[in-house]
């Protein structure tokens, strides 16, 4: 048998509270149930024991011997059930869960939790990196990073930024051509990045045809971190974005020949379940990301778009 069948729960409830106040009509205020409400939760509980629980007095409420003996397990049940509710959402609370794309875990969040952190010292932040963000877990994460042209659908999302991206290259293979002095010698070296329709426009205002493009056999299926890495190493060109790897162009290890970029129509998306938009932590989090992405935007002159202001979606 169900437990809601073997035990009345919301007539105990009820009964807790008029038995607390001595009061039905009081009782019915901090409920936000009517008085009728809280007679007839009441009445189905004495049929349920058998019993009547209260002795109604003309200015009085009094507990019967049946009404005092349920009392104190009552109560104790209703704090014991509060308690582990109080438990239950700092745990949830405690610990933020996002999941993110390789690079911009890498290249840009991680590097800066540590002042989310020191802003909310009380969350923790388990961060895991994920090729396809969009890919089911066993357990639903608080937050996830998103890369799409259009918002995820049943999720509330939030723009965080666009990027723009242009050829890079390490100077050691740029000099082994005698060096990039026009858009049509890049042609002259093997690619990394696939060149699909994200990257034409680039070509296009290039004025140059990517048709002789000689690929290499990495795949890195568009994880940009590893096209870096395997850039900076020499093996070919890659479309990178600035934003991310900022360090490896001001230190030398990748150079970008023309400031020329272009975007891939997608937008990089904060996310997370409408069941969660009020948490504490996920309101935190979402507050902070805003706050350093605007900041760091305006900081570096980049290539990089704030997406403009738009409602969230769920």
């Amino acid at each position: 048998m169900k437990l809601s069948r073997q035990l009345p729960l919301n007539a105990l409830r009820v009964f807790e509270a008029v038995a607390r106040l001595q009061n039905f009509t009081r009782a019915a205020e901090e409920l936000g149930m009517t008085q009728t409400a809280v007679s007839y939760q009441i009445k189905l509980l004495e049929e349920h024991l058998g019993d009547t629980v209260f002795i109604r007095k003309p200015r009085a409420l009094q507990l019967t011997e049946t009404g005092t003996h349920l009392l104190p397990k009552v109560a104790e049940a209703f704090d014991l059930l509060a308690e582990a509710m109080q438990a239950a959402r700092h745990t949830i609370d405690a610990t933020l869960d996002i999941h993110s794309p390789p690079t911009f875990a890498s290249h840009w969040l991680s590097p800066r939790l540590a002042g989310f952190r020191a802003r909310h010292p009380n969350i923790g932040v388990r961060l895991l990196r994920m090729m396809d963000a969009s890919e089911k877990q066993g357990t639903v994460p608080d937050i996830t990073i998103r890369i799409s042209a259009k918002p995820p659908e049943n999720l509330v999302c939030h723009p965080i930024m666009r990027l723009r991206y242009s050829p890079m290259l390490s100077p050691e293979l740029a000099a082994s051509i005698g060096g990039i002095h026009e858009p049509a010698d890049l042609l002259k070296l093997p690619w990394i990045s696939e060149i699909d329709g994200a990257w034409l426009d680039w070509f296009e205002s290039a004025k140059i045809s990517p048709a002789s493009i000689r690929p290499t056999s990495l795949d890195a299926l568009g994880a940009q971190d590893i096209e870096a890495r395997a850039a900076i190493s020499g093996h070919g060109v890659a479309m990178l974005s600035p934003f991310f790897f900022r360090d490896d162009l001001s230190s030398g290890r990748l150079i970008q020949p023309f400031d020329l970029s272009a975007g891939d129509g997608k937008t990089y998306w904060l996310a997370y379940p409408a069941a969660r938009r009020n948490m504490r932590k996920i309101q935190a989090f979402r507050q902070w990301i805003e706050e350093t992405m605007a900041t760091d935007l305006a900081d570096h002159a980049l290539q990089t778009l704030l997406p403009e202001a738009r409602p969230a979606t769920a």
